[in-house]
Formats: C-alpha cells, structure tokens, sequence
C-alpha cells in the first residue's frame, strides 16, 4: 500500500507485551429485541459473557502462520443501560410505518410485512417471549438477503418465485459453516422445520413462503420459555438455528443496526449505512497487520483498514491509520450508527478505531489473531479517547 500501516501497541500487533489498556475481546449476548409486535428498538440484557475469538473465528494470527488464536479466559463487564423502546405502531400506522422502515433498511417490503407479521402472532401466543421484528429480519438479511440472495423476490402472496435451498457459506479457512439441508428465506434446517413448522394463513406451512418461514422461526425462538430479552438466552436462542459464529456475530450486528436506524425519526445517512453494511459482511475475516482486505496475500484488515475501506465503499475517503482518522474527522460527544470510535491519547498516539454500530456496540479488527468481530466499544480501564463522524 501507498500510506504506512497503522502502528499500535507491541501486544497488539505482535502478542509480545507492551502498553495495553483496552483489552479487545468479543463481547456476545449483548444486544437484546423489546418485547411488541412491531417495536422498532432494542436493549441491552442485564447480563453480558465476553469470550475471546473462539467466538467468531475466521482467520490465521497472522498473514503467513496459519494457526489459530489459543483462547483464554476472558472477564465479564457490566453492560450499558437498558433503552427504553418506542411505542408500537397502530394498525392504522402500520402500512405507512412498513413502507418507511423496508426503504430506511433495503427490506423488501413483503418480506418486512412477514417478520411483522409473525411477531404480532407471537406476541399475542407466547408474550413472555419478547420477540422482535428485529431479530427476524437481521436472520432473514444474514441468510438469505431477505430472500435475494439467487436473484429471487416475494410475490404477492409471499412466496419465492425462485425457491431457495441450500445458501452454502464458508469461513475463512473454507470450512463450510452453513446449515445443511436448510431452505427458504430463513434458511430453515429440517429439524427445525419439522418440530416448529406453522402456516401463517391455516393452510398447508411452506417453507418457501416469508410469513410461514418468520412465523416458524419466532416458535423455534420462543421454544422453552425463551425470554428473549435476556441476554444470554436470546444469544442461545439464536444459535438454535444457526450455531456458526459467523452467523452469529453477523445477525447480532445487523440487530444492532436495525434498531438502531427502526427506533429512528429519520431517515439513516446511505453512506453511513453502505459502510456499516460493509464491515458486517467482513466480520469473520482475520487481522492483517496492514491489511486492507483486498484479497490473496492480503485476506483481512487491521483496524483501520477497516473502518478505510467501510467508507471508501461509500465514496468517503478516510485517512489510512487510526491516528490520522482521529485528527481529521469532525469529533462528536455521543457516538451515533456508523461514528469512528478511538482509543490511545489523544495529545500523542491513537493506536486502535472501531465502527460504530448503536446500542453501545461496535465493528472491529481487534488483534493479531482476532477476527473483524462485534463487542462493546467500552469498559473498565480503557484507553477511549473520544468518537469521530466521517459524514459531519
């Protein structure tokens, strides 16, 4: 590349001991969907688990190694405050609030009345529940693009005109990560399907069919008793149909960013939403000392990478390094979706940034060894130095 790599601290960048205040480790169950049929908000659990990147491996510790990171035991955090979430549409709201949301997100609007729908049933059978729409439709967005990820598209009665099998996803070591034999808009395993298949209309379930597929996977969910507002049993819940944690670092992030812009009272910047988009779709990649994903000998990123080409993939040129981003974007006091978040000191050396992605999570590459992951963009005894907003 044209411009020096990003420099930070030895253990950071080469696992040798050096001056290390923030620890990045990947925070997991930390977001959870309020309760309501249409809520568009999300919150935080009472309780969060923190491992390390046994959590979304992806990647070799290094460009040439090979070997995976030897997992350790991480601490635990306090987690930020619960959000309190807006109110749930009227019926006679509910078009107009459909329509606005599936543009804000890039939904097809049949498929956004499907996970709507299947989340008004289910809070009416099972309320203790806690289903969201936002969880439906980021597994719905992981798996399949809402239903186009082979060019297909819902008809009017909300099946696919093309139908959908098997969506075969890798990790980065090529390891098929995907569910076998699944199908449809959600990616529906037979075993789940079988045990939880429900028709959202009273006639015969069909898997290829959105209102169907959202309905039996709000009862695959809901099994048990799941409270989906807890933490930790909304993370199990979701590993119920899908236990890959690319899949599931993924969908937690895309529920992140779906509250986040669904509670909103306007419209998410599209630049913004082009580059947090793209930073999902890098979570699994490695740490590249100096990598800037392009591919080959160049697979991952480190830090600022990153966050350089999320926004290059939206026409926004960022400085290359972590400190030069700190010093040359607009500083903001409450970090917002797609807002650079920094850590060093400021009056010398920034040596890490992540991508904001609400709900006091973010997207990084933390380390030699780690995956692009989702975690907590704070905690104790970090070296937090302040956010920045590319777009200001």
């Amino acid at each position: 590349m044209s411009e020096e790599p990003e420099i930070v601290p030895a253990e950071i960048e080469t696992g040798r001991p050096g001056p290390r205040r923030r620890k990045p480790v990947v925070v997991i169950a930390a977001v959870v969907v309020v309760a309501g049929a249409l809520v568009a908000g999300i919150s935080l659990a009472p309780k969060q688990q923190e491992t390390t990147n046994a959590a979304a491996t992806a990647g070799p510790t290094s460009s040439t190694s090979g070997t995976s990171p030897t997992p350790s035991t991480p601490p635990t955090t306090t987690p930020p405050q619960t959000s309190t979430p807006p109110k749930v549409p009227e019926a006679s709201e509910f078009d107009a609030w459909a329509s606005k949301t599936s543009q804000w997100l890039d939904i097809p609007l049949r498929a956004m009345v499907g996970y709507a729908k299947a989340t008004t049933t289910l809070s009416k059978d099972i309320p203790g529940c806690h289903l969201s729409w936002v969880t439906l439709a980021a597994v719905g967005k992981v798996t399949t693009d809402h239903g186009r990820a082979r060019g297909g598209q819902f008809g009017t009665t909300g099946v696919l005109d093309k139908p959908l099998g098997t969506i075969e996803v890798r990790d980065f070591y090529n390891k098929v990560v995907s569910t076998a034999n699944a199908a449809g808009p959600m990616q529906l395993s037979p075993a789940i399907w079988g045990k939880y298949q429900a028709s959202a209309s009273g006639g015969q379930p069909d898997v290829q069919n959105i209102d169907d597929a959202a309905l039996t996977t709000g009862r695959a969910l809901c099994a048990d008793g799941h409270d989906l507002s807890q933490g930790q049993v909304w993370w199990n819940s979701v590993a119920t149909l899908q236990a890959a944690p690319l899949f599931l670092h993924r969908t937690l992030a895309t529920v992140n960013v779906y509250g986040t812009v669904g509670q909103g009272s306007a419209a998410p910047n599209p630049a913004v939403l082009s580059a947090v988009n793209f930073a999902i779709d890098k979570i699994g990649l490695p740490y590249i000392w100096g990598g800037n994903g392009t591919g080959g000998n160049d697979p991952g990123f480190d830090c600022s990478g990153l966050t350089t080409a999320a926004y290059a993939s939206a026409g926004i040129k960022l400085m290359r390094t972590a400190d030069t981003q700190f010093r040359s974007v607009p500083h903001v006091t409450d970090p917002q979706l797609g807002d650079l978040i920094f850590y060093g000191e400021p009056a010398t050396k920034i040596h890490h940034v992540g991508l904001y992605i609400g709900n006091q999570q973010m997207i990084d590459a933390p380390q030699t060894g780690q995956a692009v992951q989702v975690h907590s963009y704070r905690r104790d005894g970090d070296d937090y130095a302040g956010a920045g907003r590319p777009t200001a």
